[in-house]
């Protein structure tokens, strides 16, 4: 090879990432995915409420929850699809979830995948394919807009090619869409396609290939007062029903909305207020 070859490869060696060594899962219970280069980052602490706090879905939590279950003890399940209004607790139940089955003593590992690395998400299945421990695949606030190809590569995750998917991994989405695209959209890829109901369809099937399908539906004010009243409860701050009611109103009518977020939000600030430390 001559010297300007053996330069040009020097540099390619240099710039091309390291592969990634095994992963020690033992680690955590939790992982971020990162691409560039690519690795697994151990969570020492995941950000989540306790699932008791979470009002209102009872049927999503508990269909969530077996699914989870079973899924840890080795035995069949779905990928499961989150979709829904905007601050229900879709990521929370996911998180919750996953805290629920460590605490009975199942091995379960959550891995976080973001949007962006979609792409990248063939060599993260590779990593998890030959480990003992079994993992949550989890990506939330997913979504898919025109042009978008990274919906070529969550197939991948569902239905795993003609590898098929890891018998270890389970995938869980949440979205605010239940197609994981808007309407318009849709509607868009039927006026100007060739063949409409194909185009239409291609993007549309993705959200069919989750197994379960779990809706959240906005709160109504009862739900609203619940879950803070809930929150007050757990962290041990005193307000009276009536001061809680009035101010609680008052903030969702500033924000223009009414949700677990919201409750939450104006939680924190009562708590600031009192000085309490959440």
């Amino acid at each position: 090879m001559s010297d300007p070859l053996k330069r040009i490869a020097a540099a390619l060696e240099r710039m091309s990432p390291a592969a990634l060594s095994a992963p020690d899962f033992a680690a955590a219970d939790a992982f971020v995915w990162h691409v560039e280069p690519d690795r697994l980052e151990p969570v020492a602490q995941v950000s989540r409420v306790d699932m008791a706090l979470l009002v209102g879905i009872n049927r999503s939590r508990d269909t969530l929850l077996e699914n989870t279950r079973q899924f840890a003890r080795g035995l069949p399940a779905n990928n499961a699809l989150l979709w829904g209004a905007r601050g229900m607790g879709k990521s929370s139940l996911v998180k919750a979830v996953h805290a629920a089955v460590r605490a009975e003593n199942l091995p379960l590992k959550l891995v976080e995948l973001q949007r962006e690395d979609m792409s990248s998400v063939g060599r993260l299945l590779n990593h998890l394919r030959g480990a003992e421990e079994r993992f949550v695949l989890f990506c939330d606030d997913l979504s898919f807009s025109h042009d978008d190809q990274h919906y070529k590569s969550l197939k991948a995750v569902l239905d795993g090619g003609i590898e098929g998917r890891p018998e270890n991994v389970v995938f869980y989405a949440t979205s605010n869409r239940r197609h994981l695209m808007p309407r318009d959209m849709i509607e868009n890829e039927r006026s100007s396609a060739i063949n409409p109901s194909e185009a239409v369809e291609e993007k549309v099937s993705l959200s069919d290939r989750f197994g379960l399908w779990l809706g959240f539906h906005p709160c109504d004010q009862d739900e609203y007062l619940a879950m803070i009243r809930g929150y007050c409860d757990a962290h041990g701050v005193a307000i009276d029903d009536e001061t809680l009611r009035a101010e609680a109103i008052e903030w969702q009518a500033t924000r223009g909305a009414r949700s677990g977020r919201v409750a939450w939000q104006y939680f924190t600030d009562l708590a600031g207020r009192q000085g309490v430390t959440v």
